[in-house]
């Protein structure tokens, strides 16, 4: 392909990549360093809105619940991603179907998905989890009202919306092992568990990087479930960093577009800190593969 074909054919991706992602992201930083109120230019302030962010309890609050959330998260991905990838992947016959039961949960819109869980928990609804722990002798669990069980209730729901993603990535990885290397393990006496440990699971390491860079950015970025899932999230502490943000710049008649911006941008920096790590080994494995 000529260079001139080529540019004709990204142009438009180029324009529309441009418009949607570096437009905004541009005026996301230039308002982090004003006063920006609906309806009026913004006026320069330097550092003061990052100051004001730093300095927020409620914000040092919503990192910490959105860290905890996203590293219970991931790891509990990773593990019953693998776990449910490698029954599946012995199925032959009723794969497609089990497949598709299990994409529902991934395919729901995130916030009705998150409401039709919060059911489950909702006396309001039947409350089946609480109807169970009382048959077991248990005492109810106030769900949406205490810290611990509501960020408990908000990781389960996270973790059921985006198991299927990651359990179909690491069937793809599963499906890519050669044979030749588990037959190789079992001749050379090799366990099941073992085989998982040193042959399969460092094969599909750079798959399973994958899964975690993905998980990690999706998670971090959590809100809408929260508006069903935790309706008094930052009286409990369990406001996520994007729900801190759309109280701090949108709803009560804030408008602090300014003090929104600049949290965004702490947040943009949080989230290349944890992903670096996982983005040199992508790399890492892409180098060694060719």
């Amino acid at each position: 392909m000529k260079a001139r074909e080529f540019w004709l054919l990204f142009a438009p991706s180029l324009l529309v990549m441009g418009g949607l992602l570096v437009i905004p992201l541009v005026r996301t930083v230039q308002w982090s360093f004003e006063s920006v109120h609906y309806g009026s230019p913004g006026s320069f302030v330097g550092l003061e809105n990052f100051a004001t962010a730093l300095t927020d309890p409620r914000f040092g609050r919503a990192v910490l619940f959105t860290l905890a959330v996203t590293a219970a998260t991931v790891v509990i991905l990773l593990v019953l991603g693998y776990l449910i990838a490698t029954a599946i992947n012995r199925i032959t016959r009723s794969r497609p179907i089990v497949l598709g039961i299990m994409l529902v949960s991934y395919v729901l819109p995130n916030l009705v998905g998150a409401v039709a869980f919060s059911w489950l928990f909702d006396d309001n609804f039947g409350g089946v989890i609480n109807r169970m722990i009382e048959f077991f002798g248990g005492n109810q669990v106030l769900w949406f009202t205490d810290q611990v069980p509501n960020g408990i209730l908000v990781i389960v729901n996270t973790v059921w919306h985006m198991l299927p993603f990651a359990m179909l990535i690491i069937l793809a990885g599963l499906q890519g092992v050669p044979t030749e290397l588990r037959e190789a393990g079992i001749i050379d006496g090799a366990r099941a568990v073992q085989s998982h440990l040193h042959i399969i699971i460092p094969t599909i390491r750079g798959v399973l990087g994958f899964v975690t860079l993905i998980s990690i950015m999706d998670v971090l970025r959590m809100f809408d479930n929260l508006i069903a899932l935790s309706p008094q999230a930052a009286s409990i502490g369990n406001e996520s960093i994007m729900l801190y943000v759309y109280s701090v710049a949108f709803a009560d008649g804030a408008q602090r577009l300014g003090l929104g911006s600049a949290i965004n941008v702490l947040t943009i920096i949080l989230i290349l800190t944890l992903l670096i790590p996982f983005i040199r080994g992508i790399f890492k494995e892409a180098k060694a593969a060719r």
